[in-house]
């Protein structure tokens, strides 16, 4: 199974698209291999839900990242030879000789480029082999890892007499017909199916090393999953990974305080603290490496948010009315008794203060009593807090602003309790507005 997120979560924590700006796959995508980058949307839509399965994942890239070695080929080296082997062989093989005295011929007279083709594309599939055991020799350390199933599998693939005999060749070699023919269908034919693992695990490399080598680079953690009977979110020096100079924060769930009422002024750092959280969350479950110190948590069923929800001119819903069908999708979900993390950044901020205030102060008592799941709720209407002061399952923070003069500043530092703090008309005036209105 995978971890249940659905569009608007993956947009509103920017996680997916390579040519998205600042996405969380893009500052992962390091990869230089085609494969390798396939490999890495594959994790990337399905984050896990086992304990096991992620603090697996988590050792390998590890594992990789204490080895801390630069993957050397480039995509350009794989391309050639991914096309090379896509050019389809005779299975007979004197059928294959014909073929390549033909090809030969052909390129002589006409000037036909298949053959030279051929040859480039050989010339590159061995570059790859020799570097696969170049690798090989690297990972043949007698360490016990997640990874040595295919540290032994690429070895013994490697150690076909055969394939042993292509890799001592030189390489940007002119083979004649009958050596390309001999080698062309040794790899298309006899290899083929060796060959194809070895390219998934060269894949899988790619993605191990070059991942955990952006890891060690940022000062990254690893999480310790949990089966989710342990109900335990506990995270330090939380911070977002697009900000290289984050302010760091702790946060803390349990079965007894599941849920976190957030407040703050604008711009003191609510959503990128529920954003970094959600993207903490996201990578935790997919065993990658974390913007954090530490993290402890107990895997989820999903993880859901509404930070970004806008009115819907297709089907002519409202701001507010997106909003509600937001709070009823989390609704159903925890209340279906699956685990969650639900993230609500200012809720119900499309309709007027009254009925955002009493249905806040609904929905997050509501919420509060489904323990199996936690929740962040922020808002500007510090008045429910007050309210939900005696609810025991309810935590209460700020992101506090600093009055420097006239002028608000904000020290992202997630601080115990509730704001009173209100800035909005002080930002209006230092902008001038009011002024430029009069003159």
């Amino acid at each position: 199974m995978s971890l249940i997120v659905d569009k608007q979560t993956q947009d509103d924590l920017n996680l997916l698209g390579k040519y998205t700006p600042g996405s969380i796959f893009s500052l992962f995508n390091k990869t230089k291999t085609d494969g390798g980058e396939q490999l890495l949307q594959t994790m990337f839509l399905n984050p896990l839900t086992s304990a096991a399965a992620i603090n697996a994942r988590r050792d390998i890239f590890h594992y990789f990242q204490e080895k801390d070695f630069t993957f050397q080929l480039e995509r350009a080296d794989f391309q050639s030879t991914e096309n090379y082997l896509a050019i389809e062989s005779p299975k007979m093989f004197i059928v294959a000789v014909l073929n390549s005295f033909l090809k030969k011929g052909q390129s002589v007279l006409i000037r036909d480029e298949r053959y030279g083709q051929l040859v480039a594309g050989l010339n590159s599939t061995i570059k790859v082999l020799k570097y696969a055991q170049a690798l090989s020799v690297l990972l043949n350390d007698n360490s016990n890892t997640p990874f040595d199933q295919d540290k032994e599998r690429l070895k013994e693939i490697l150690d076909d007499p055969l394939l042993r005999k292509l890799i001592a060749q030189q390489t940007n070699e002119e083979f004649a017909p009958y050596q390309l023919a001999v080698y062309d269908h040794l790899l298309k034919q006899t290899l083929k199916g060796s060959l194809n693992k070895l390219l998934k695990i060269m894949y899988s490399i790619d993605v191990y090393a070059n991942v955990g080598k952006l890891g060690k680079m940022m000062g990254y953690c690893y999480a310790e999953a949990m089966e989710k009977e342990e109900n335990v979110l506990n995270i330090t020096g939380l911070r977002h990974p697009a900000l290289r100079n984050g302010v760091s924060n702790d946060l803390r769930f349990d079965h007894d305080a599941n849920l976190l009422f957030l407040t703050g002024a604008n711009m003191a750092g609510k959503s990128t603290l529920m954003k970094s959280l959600g993207i903490a969350i996201y990578l935790a479950h997919m065993g990658f490496p974390i913007a954090a110190n530490q993290i402890n948590l107990s895997v989820r069923d999903g993880l859901y948010t509404s930070i970004n929800v806008s009115d819907n001119l297709q089907t002519g819903y409202s701001h507010f009315y997106a909003e509600v069908l937001r709070v009823k999708s989390a609704a159903e979900q925890v209340a279906s008794g699956k685990c969650f993390v639900v993230l609500f950044d200012e809720l119900f901020k499309g309709t007027n203060v009254k009925d955002a205030y009493d249905a806040t102060l609904t929905v997050t008592e509501a919420f509060a009593k489904y323990k199996a799941s936690a929740f962040i709720v922020s808002t500007h209407i510090i008045e429910v807090g007050e309210a939900l002061k005696g609810n025991l399952s309810v935590q209460f923070a700020y992101m506090p602003t600093v009055m420097n003069g006239n002028k608000p500043t904000y020290p992202y530092k997630l601080t115990p309790g509730i704001t009173s703090d209100r800035q909005g008309m002080i930002i209006i005036e230092n902008e001038g507005i009011l002024e430029l209105l009069k003159n």
